[in-house]
């Protein structure tokens, strides 16, 4: 019912149940070219297409082990002949797959994710450039300030999205190969690091959650740059203020109850989207503590919330690139809203802020 809302643009099909399902396949497979002889790990590497296995049959089984891997496993095992069986998910555990699955999840749906924050970004950019020298009332604690430059405004969007993308993508995404207690042959994760092009960590991190807690930390953070777009849209398409409204066409943001409104369906979006972020990032901060060389509970915890953080982090973005690319400014209308605050003054280094942020990029 919310899905528009809640998993607009690319990501959601990333952080799927069949995502997750090839990922972890893909996992094995790379596992499998690793260890097993070259014709077993072929043999494997040809079983491991989601579209060979029941989905809703993995999915029920996982409430026998806490883990979608144990029938998932099972289940590739009865897909290869029986002198390959023995081969399939060699030295690994439960969560060596589903950490590594994890990682290769969140890699593919960055791949969407970063392209339509980047997309927000650069109409940010385009607006500041447009944008320099429009003058537009300041406001402090929502109150008559001084004047400034709605391309200063813009530009500070542009920053802190840029800023915020460039975060997420210096997180590293590795993989989890540690076997039963953490202690396996390195050589086996620098191989399937290398197959799937994930990082080749130190050590193990079966119980080190730095890794997925950086990731939703660098999701909460972009989801509230863009945030911080889409409040300051919805103020400035206020009524009273009238500065900026939504682009979209007739029939958009139309209210069910009085027709003379206009609402701002993007920033709506995509604050609903980026105000559940910083919750699911909490909840992988909670689990950091975890038992001696496996813990109860707070890994199989990650792989959903991580899903949902990237989901809802996506789908803010995709907003937030729908918003600034149609958004319609009225210079004339801050020139007004200007005179009415009785506020003048000088525009200070405004111009020369923006140059010196269109010149970073």
């Amino acid at each position: 019912m919310f899905d528009a809302i809640y998993a607009r643009g690319r990501v959601a099909r990333e952080v799927g149940a069949e995502a997750w399902l090839q990922a972890m396949l893909d996992v094995e497979a790379a596992l499998a070219h690793a260890c097993a002889p070259p014709a077993a790990a072929e043999a494997i590497a040809a079983a491991c297409r989601a579209e060979r296995f029941d989905l809703a049959a993995l999915e029920a089984a996982a409430a026998d082990s806490a883990t979608p891997v144990v029938g998932l496993v099972r289940a590739l095992r009865a897909a290869v002949p029986e002198d390959v069986a023995e081969h399939v998910h060699a030295g690994a555990t439960s969560q060596d797959i589903a950490d590594t699955a994890a990682m290769l999840v969140a890699r593919r749906a960055l791949g969407a994710l970063l392209a339509d924050a980047d997309g927000a970004a650069a109409a940010a950019a385009a607006l500041a450039r447009e944008h320099r020298d429009t003058p537009v009332l300041g406001r402090t604690l929502l109150q008559p300030a001084l004047p400034t430059s709605f391309g200063l405004k813009a530009a500070g969007w542009m920053t802190a999205v840029e800023e915020a993308v460039a975060g997420l993508r210096a997180v590293p995404l590795a993989v989890q190969m540690g076997g039963p207690v953490g202690h396996r042959d390195p050589a086996v994760a620098a191989a399937v690091a290398a197959r799937l092009g994930l990082a080749d960590p130190v050590l193990p991190w079966h119980t080190d959650r730095v890794r997925p807690a950086a990731l939703a930390a660098a999701l909460a953070v972009l989801a509230g740059a863009l945030a911080k777009v889409a409040r300051d849209v919805t103020l400035l398409a206020q009524g009273e203020v009238g500065e900026a409204r939504e682009g979209g066409g007739e029939g958009r943001g139309g209210s069910s109850s009085m027709a003379h409104k206009r609402n701002p369906v993007a920033a709506v979006s995509a604050l609903a989207c980026a105000q559940r972020v910083p919750g699911l990032a909490a909840t992988v901060f909670a689990g950091m503590a975890q038992e001696h060389e496996r813990a109860a509970g707070a890994w199989q915890a990650e792989q959903g919330t991580l899903s949902d953080a990237l989901r809802l982090t996506g789908s803010a973005a995709a907003w937030a690139r729908d918003l600034l690319e149609g958004l319609e400014v009225d210079p004339a209308r801050m020139a007004e809203n200007l005179r009415r605050a009785g506020v003048a003054g000088d525009l200070g280094a405004t111009g020369a802020l923006v140059d010196r942020a269109l010149r970073a990029r």
